[in-house]
């Protein structure tokens, strides 16, 4: 029978691992930088919020994030393969309250 271990090697006692299930969740990691522009993709299927993201991010500055808006699991991954691909740079990824995430991406150019 396998048994997980924990991170230090340790087993954990049964009251322990009872414990860590009813601790309270992470509060959710907050977007350091307010985004300068949000696209608005939720509900679209891939590729269109690349496609949305790429036709408006000469809209801001460069160095200015825009947030994109996604609901579709392709997107979560998509977005910062399109980033890696066009030198920009994929900032985070945010879970919303609603589902979907907003994805940061910070203009490089």
């Amino acid at each position: 029978m396998w048994r997980r271990r924990t991170g230090d090697g340790a087993r954990r006692s049964p009251e322990a691992a009872q414990a860590a299930e009813r601790a309270e969740p992470a509060a959710p990691v907050r977007p350091a930088e307010p985004p300068a522009l949000t696209i608005d993709a939720l509900g679209r299927k891939c590729p269109i919020p690349i496609i949305m993201l790429a036709e408006r991010i000469n809209q801001v500055a460069t160095g200015g994030v825009v947030a994109v808006l996604a609901d579709d699991p392709a997107a979560f991954t998509d977005v910062p393969a399109w980033c890696r691909l066009k030198s920009h740079e994929h900032v985070g990824s945010y879970e919303l309250p609603q589902g979907g995430w907003s994805i940061h991406v910070r203009r490089n150019y």
